[in-house]
């Protein structure tokens, strides 16, 4: 590929990230150059996107239904699953699983809630008064 053959389309990531393109120069020799990318990662980026919103709205709707407590909303918020969780809060992935159930949510003391709250890079009070 030449260097104006690198594709430029405008994607939901263009302004944060762009992508090395190896291409060839006037010289024939190959060098770099960077793209904010092509039509078909824009369009699969933009899908995993509309089902991250999707997880997010249903996390509120279990929380409104009382289904759930607040960890699930900023678990998929923040891109997180178990695992990854675990590994910033230091707790077990068991545990985790067992505060996404409102009545044991209610009960965590606030060095608990603090850990999560560090995680999701939001207050204690935020996580505590979640308005789904």
């Amino acid at each position: 590929m030449k260097k104006s053959e690198v594709p430029q389309d405008k994607s939901a990531l263009e302004y944060f990230t762009r992508e090395v393109c190896y291409v060839k120069n006037e010289d024939g020799h190959y060098d770099t150059e960077l793209s904010t990318g092509w039509e078909a990662k824009k369009v699969a980026l933009d899908e995993a996107w509309k089902e991250i919103k999707q997880r997010t709205f249903d996390a509120r709707e279990k929380i409104k239904r009382g289904e759930s407590s607040p960890i699930l909303f900023f678990m998929e918020e923040k891109l997180m699953d178990f695992t990854v969780l675990a590994s910033y809060t230091g707790i077990w992935k068991f545990r985790i699983k067992r505060h996404l159930k409102p009545g044991v949510f209610q009960k965590l003391n606030d060095s608990v809630l603090k850990r999560y709250a560090d995680a999701f890079e939001v207050s204690v009070n935020e996580l505590k008064n979640f308005k789904a």
